[in-house]
């Protein structure tokens, strides 16, 4: 055995809804729950999480059932915030993130994925609010993440990881860490998309290596760089960059990544690295082809799990 094998060990793959083309809690366009739960299983994967609200059954017994037979095992729930407006949102935040860490913690996770709004719309494009949040809107954005922190870790047990994203005001490396220079470290973990992070032109490795300490949770995505170039160029929303194929899979796009899990070994703690390529909307018959072979890249890449037979 290698003297890295029980640090590999530490690092849980897993894949999301996201992976399949799913975005919304029912949509005409995305796969079935029952057809993602059985073909993620089938990819060989054993960690999953719960996507959008609604998606997959709320009901946590059902829920429970679904999964276990699968020898599926939830990691995280999704939250969707506008922190950056104050507390004037928290009533509507709260409403929103309590049933999802409610569902969250009945399924065992312990992690909350926390995705600020968008300053245009991923679906339309329709721009909402301006892209550059004012000091003021920086310091609501931190406190009431801070708040939202304390709240969830005190009435449910979880951790929340915030989730740098395209058309956030949480994406370019400057204002990733102008966010952690101005948040709590026992409050506030970050949840490093390494695809999202390359679309805002950061640099994935040099985050972990910078912040350690504060990469609670991972999110293994690629991007095309040539469609990456002709979107920022022709300024394109994510969602419709996306249906040109903006995100891509491994290990065709950027960033690599066997470093940025090799970084992330470095750090000897405990992490889940999840699957999500964006992918909506697309053929029902797409994803399972791409999540086995990612699977099997990642192993290459000195993941651990074990490849899992059909049927």
């Amino acid at each position: 055995m290698t003297p890295s094998a029980p640090s590999s060990a530490r690092i849980r793959i897993g894949s999301a809804p996201d992976s399949w083309g799913v975005w919304f809690p029912d949509d005409p366009q995305q796969v079935p729950w029952q057809r993602f739960l059985d073909e993620v299983a089938e990819a060989g994967y054993e960690w999953i999480e719960l996507g959008p609200y609604g998606y997959l059954p709320t009901d946590p017994a059902r829920l429970a059932d679904e999964t276990r037979r699968r020898g599926l095992t939830v990691s995280a729930g999704t939250v969707f915030t506008g922190l950056h407006h104050g507390p004037d949102v928290w009533d509507r935040t709260w409403a929103h993130v309590a049933d999802i860490a409610e569902l969250t913690r009945a399924m065992g996770a312990e992690h909350l994925v926390v995705i600020p709004s968008f300053w245009r719309d991923d679906k339309t494009g329709e721009v909402l609010e301006d892209r550059t949040l004012t000091p003021a809107q920086w310091r609501d954005l931190t406190a009431q993440t801070e708040r939202l922190g304390r709240e969830v870790r005190e009435r449910y047990g979880l951790r929340i990881v915030v989730h740098p994203h395209a058309d956030t005001h949480i994406d370019s490396e400057e204002n990733v860490n102008r966010f952690l220079d101005a948040t709590d470290p026992s409050l506030v973990s970050l949840c490093l998309d390494t695809g999202h992070y390359a679309y805002c032109g950061g640099d994935s490795v040099k985050l972990i290596e910078t912040y350690g300490e504060r990469i609670g949770y991972l999110h293994l995505k690629q991007v095309d760089p040539e469609i990456l170039a002709a979107v920022v160029a022709d300024e394109v929303p994510f969602g419709p960059a996306v249906a040109r194929g903006v995100m891509c899979e491994p290990p065709g796009g950027v960033p690599a990544l066997e470093p940025v899990l090799d970084a992330a070994r470095a750090l000897d703690v405990d992490l889940f690295a999840i699957v999500e390529q964006d992918m909506y909307p697309c053929a029902p018959d797409k994803p399972l082809p791409i999540a086995r072979r990612t699977r099997e890249f990642l192993r290459s890449c000195g993941t651990p799990g074990t490849p899992r037979t059909a049927g």
